[in-house]
């Protein structure tokens, strides 16, 4: 099991402690020149505050890490990035970059997503780790197997879970996501929200069947929805244009195992429409480049099986 203790400026954490309701936050970093590997989602990620205050402030849930614009990130998370709007959240990216924001620049940042958070009482933060030097700027990695960690990070697990609980921290060990689907898969759910931004950047901001690029029109879509089974899983996961998105969500479209867009003969049959949809079938989709990130043959069959019209 590892853990990570990520530095956080006052500002951040107190506003979010402020609103306990949001449960779902961005860790931001100023640029992408490093992506966040420390953790596997479901791993816990704790929050200390800078020198003099030197406390452990809350923490949560790692549930990934995707490059995003600056206004991707805004209208993803919104509070959830510990500002109160996308100005505010340019002016605290801006006073950590080496020039201040232009007026029509929309940089890039690295958002590290946690989910499930906690902050802990002002009167009741605790102690950073003995060893973590007062120089460390971004943060630090623990493995949990070294005994030496054991006490320290079982005493911290048990108030951001708020039970008594006994781990081994020498094994692999994932917080648990949404309710639904095979508890096996847990390490690999994700924050709702989270959800969002991860297929965004693993589908390159394009609709996975139409490759269409405008994004205020871009959806995450479930391949298999919450309510029957399914899970924020990136495998899980194709980002689509909204009206593709109802047309596979209502079983007019599908793909089968070897990512072939399939079209329902019961689209012209309903509505003698959708000849954009007739002329792709067959054709693969763009899907994600890394294997572990394109949709689940499981979830694909599932669909297959239980949505898509025949005839």
């Amino acid at each position: 099991m590892r853990a990570y203790v990520g530095v956080t400026d006052g500002e951040w954490y107190r506003f979010l402690a402020a609103r306990p309701d949001v449960t779902e936050v961005n860790f931001w970093r100023p640029s992408t020149k490093a992506a966040f590997r420390a953790l596997q989602p479901g791993e816990p990620f704790f929050f200390k505050s800078h020198h003099p205050h030197n406390r452990i402030v809350g923490g949560g849930f790692f549930s990934g890490f995707v490059p995003l614009r600056l206004s991707e990130a805004w209208s993803t998370f919104y509070e959830g990035n510990g500002v109160e709007s996308l100005a505010a959240l340019r002016r605290s990216v801006g006073r950590y970059r080496k020039a201040p924001l232009g007026p029509d620049e929309d940089p890039e940042i690295g958002c590290v997503l946690i989910r499930d958070t906690v902050f802990f009482p002002p009167d009741q933060p605790a102690e950073p780790p003995p060893d973590f030097a007062p120089n460390v700027v971004q943060g630090k990695g623990y493995d949990l197997a070294d005994p030496s960690y054991a006490g320290y990070f079982g005493l911290l697990m048990q108030r951001l879970l708020g039970h008594t609980v006994e781990f081994d921290l020498s094994e692999p060990w994932h917080r648990p996501g949404p309710v639904y689907g095979d508890k096996r898969l847990a390490p690999y759910r994700l924050g709702q929200q989270a959800f969002k931004a991860v297929v965004l950047g693993a589908y390159g901001r394009r609709c996975a069947i139409t490759g269409g690029r405008i994004q205020p029109v871009l959806q995450a879509a479930h391949i298999r929805p919450l309510p029957v089974g399914g899970e924020h899983r990136l495998d899980n996961g194709l980002l689509l244009r909204s009206d593709v998105h109802t047309l596979f969500d209502r079983g007019y479209l599908g793909v089968d195992p070897k990512y072939r867009l399939q079209v329902s003969p019961r689209l012209r049959a309903e509505f003698g429409n959708g000849e954009e949809f007739y002329s792709r079938a067959g054709e693969q989709i763009a899907a994600p480049q890394a294997p572990r990130d394109r949709p689940n043959r499981e979830f694909l069959e599932w669909h297959q099986d239980q949505a898509f019209r025949r005839a």
